[in-house]
């Protein structure tokens, strides 16, 4: 076997090792949290010893903030698609589905972040005050737009996706609740939190229902 292949080959093991602890990570730190987490759960967890998760990872923190990281993104990408030139009540919808998509099909990412920014953000206050506040300035902007145009009713830009978030994210981060509550049918609550959100939203949203 030659070098070249031998290297790719180590380099995918690697990948694969490296994706294994993550998993394993999210599923600690969503649990615990970083203060009750540790290395040999994680290890534990990922089915390694705790030297091997040493050999991809120099600390705890570092698994942590790069799981954060990776959350963070895939949080802020649905915003990025609310188009200026589409249509307001539809554009602000489809946010708050994609949203409402994250939150069921990645709740423990959803529970990583909440307690990241339980216990004041202390590892990603640079990227709250950065990357998401310019995006969030942006995009408060458009929806500000299209209320000056008359095309939604008036509301603050800022608490509408305040809202949007407690109204998604609530599923994920309270499943526990939620199922207590509304039963065991996991996806039936998510079929009817749709369709109440959506009816919230569009009716909530049109200008011509909330003229005085």
């Amino acid at each position: 076997m030659t070098d070249t292949k031998q290297s790719k080959i180590q380099s995918k093991i690697q990948r694969k090792n490296r994706q294994k602890i993550m998993d394993a990570a999210l599923e600690v730190f969503s649990t615990y949290g970083f203060r009750g987490s540790t290395i040999e759960q994680i290890a534990k967890a990922a089915e390694m010893s705790k030297s091997s998760v040493f050999y991809y990872f120099s600390s705890k923190t570092e698994i942590y903030v790069e799981l954060l990281s990776e959350t963070l993104q895939e949080w802020l990408e649905p915003l990025t698609q609310l188009d200026p030139k589409g249509d307001p009540a539809l554009e602000i919808w489809a946010y708050v589905e994609r949203k409402i998509d994250l939150s069921r099909l990645r709740p423990r990412e959803s529970r990583l972040f909440a307690n990241e920014i339980l216990h004041g953000a202390p590892n990603i206050m640079d990227i709250l005050t950065g990357e998401l506040k310019d995006l969030i300035d942006e995009k408060c902007a458009v929806i500000q737009t299209w209320i000056d145009q008359g095309r939604l009713a008036s509301v603050s830009p800022y608490h509408l996706i305040f809202m949007i978030w407690g109204s998604t994210q609530h599923y994920a981060d309270f499943e526990v609740q939620v199922g207590t509550l509304v039963g065991d049918d996991r996806d039936q609550c998510f079929v009817d939190a749709h369709q109440t959100l959506k009816t919230i939203f569009l009716n909530g949203l049109n200008p011509l229902q909330n003229q005085h």
